[in-house]
């Protein structure tokens, strides 16, 4: 089941179960209680992002060829930090380079699946951790590496949280459509050419640690984004460096889930 957020002919905002580029059945309800069918068919005008987040984490150096691409050190726990809500974007949508960036842009792409808690969760074991997943989608978490790396006194929340830097879609796949959420292939293409390409086996640490780790004394809510961290192939670690410029297309696709698209401007 695909659940996909859009604006239909009238711009009125919609959630229904996605059936095609050019339309979708209206749903009524929401991701914590479940979706019910009206019957009622929408076209598709413009997609929005497949939902409102209510919290966005994020985890770092989860892939160890991208630890080793950073010259960075593995660690013993997920390296987490957190988005804004406000740098969320949609499918199809313009990412926006920063006017405020430091001596020019340094802003890069980073192909990730992000998970979408469905329940209430404190304290998760990694057994029971995805009990409280509703499912999953595309994310792209958008990084302004000079504020990422300097300005922002070894904080990353702030080169990862302007505005578009957080796009995601273009629906979510509800969980039991993935069977193996440890085992997808993860792909980013910057204007055509592959950029990153990897599989989440390769992961650091699991869906279910991950959740496990962040809910620790802490209540993950319903609407509540988990980026689960980038593979190698970004573009600060290349020589020479590639970093996002006006008019580019970005598109990160993940097995059984689908295409993320954005155009950079």
């Amino acid at each position: 089941m695909k659940i996909v957020r859009f604006l239909d002919e009238s711009n009125i905002t919609q959630t229904g179960f996605y059936i095609g580029d050019n339309g979708a059945e209206i749903v009524s309800g929401n991701i914590e209680k479940g979706f019910i069918k009206t019957g009622t068919i929408k076209t598709i005008k413009e997609y929005l992002p497949p939902l409102e987040p209510v919290n966005i984490f994020a985890i770092g150096l989860n892939y160890l060829d991208h630890i080793k691409e950073t010259s960075m050190e593995r660690s013993d726990f997920p390296v987490l930090f957190m988005k804004a809500t406000s740098s969320v974007a949609a499918h199809n949508s313009t990412i926006c380079l920063p006017e405020c960036e430091i001596k020019g842009p340094e802003t890069d792409f980073e192909g990730e699946l992000a998970v979408i808690i469905g329940k209430r969760v404190k304290n998760a074991t990694v057994k029971n951790a995805l009990d409280s997943v509703y499912g999953y989608t595309c994310a792209n978490d958008v990084s302004a590496r000079r504020w990422q790396k300097y300005a922002g006194e070894n904080q990353w929340v702030r080169g990862k949280s302007f505005d578009t830097f957080c796009p995601l879609g273009p629906y979510i796949v509800t969980r039991d459509e993935i069977d193996d959420p440890s085992n997808l292939k993860i792909k980013t293409e910057l204007n055509g050419k592959i950029m990153q390409k990897s599989n989440t086996q390769n992961m650091l640490f699991s869906i279910g640690e991950i959740i496990s780790f962040i809910s620790r004394d802490t209540t993950l809510l319903p609407g509540t984004v988990i980026l689960t961290g980038t593979p190698d192939g970004v573009g600060f670690t290349r020589n020479p460096r590639i970093f996002l410029q006006s008019d580019d297309i970005i598109k990160i696709t993940i097995e059984k889930i689908g295409s993320l698209i954005n155009i950079v401007k």
